[in-house]
């Protein structure tokens, strides 16, 4: 099923997969979609479970509007979007932005939030790798002339001739965001799974730090499995940060599978 959801002037696209269970929001990163970031992963996600995916404002299939892109103003779409998809309650997996817009989501609306898997997004901006943050700053077209991305964008875009105005707004991507609190991080209800790739642009000390706060780096045998954990996935870096289809599979279902901590 796939549809348009009105919401803070887009037509925001999304597709539902699958039944049952505890629906599974998925949200992409940026100059991603729908397709690029989750299509290897959709079929066995969506098995046993319903999955919702969506594209954020000027990505994929919905329009862009006369707004910049921040983290709050994503995260107030996909709060629309479950509300007029009427989903009280979700578990949600986000990719860099949409794992910044998925930690958003736990922080400001934990009745939405069951379970929240993080990927490859840091919650301070201390925990960035400043190369990474260079780069996309100074984005162009003919950057990424013949690039998977490129050709998605041009081929769903509702407005193909804006793609350097999308990257221009990823340049300016959350200007004067200045992170989330350790106090912040540490309040967060959702039990939560960290994954970043072992040549991220998110630092692994970053990582590990995000997972002390969340109750974890514990010696397990005596403490106990703590509700929050860390993934690292070997050989991967920032751009391919789940393409090891099967290993980011079988590590995401095992943690939503596993009951809630009491």
């Amino acid at each position: 099923m796939t549809g348009y959801a009105p919401v803070n002037g887009l037509q925001m696209y999304y597709e539902i997969h699958g039944s049952g269970g505890t629906p599974l929001l998925l949200l992409h990163g940026g100059l991603f979609n729908i397709d690029l970031q989750f299509g290897a992963l959709l079929p066995g996600l969506a098995a046993n479970r319903q999955v919702i995916a969506a594209d954020f404002q000027g990505h994929g299939r919905t329009n862009d509007i006369d707004r910049p892109l921040t983290v709050a103003d994503l995260a107030s779409d996909v709060v629309g979007l479950l509300k007029h998809l009427d989903v009280p309650r979700a578990d949600v997996f986000g990719f860099s932005v949409g794992g910044a817009v998925a930690l958003h989501l736990a922080i400001r609306h934990p009745e939405l939030v069951r379970k929240a898997v993080l990927s490859s997004v840091s919650f301070h901006p201390r925990g960035d790798r400043s190369e990474n943050t260079d780069a996309v700053g100074e984005m162009s077209v003919d950057m990424i002339a013949g690039t998977p991305m490129e050709q998605d964008y041009l081929a769903k875009s509702p407005h193909p001739e804006r793609l350097q105005a999308l990257l221009d707004k990823l340049g300016a991507f959350d200007p004067g965001f200045a992170g989330w609190s350790d106090d912040e991080i540490r309040a967060i209800a959702a039990p939560t799974l960290i994954t970043v790739g072992d040549c991220d642009a998110v630092k692994l000390d970053h990582a590990v730090e995000f997972l002390r706060l969340r109750g974890g780096d514990v010696n397990g045998d005596f403490a106990g499995v703590p509700a929050s954990q860390l993934a690292v996935f070997p050989g991967t870096t920032h751009f391919n940060g789940l393409g090891h289809t099967d290993v980011v599979r079988d590590v995401v279902l095992t943690y939503l599978d596993a009951p809630m901590p009491e």
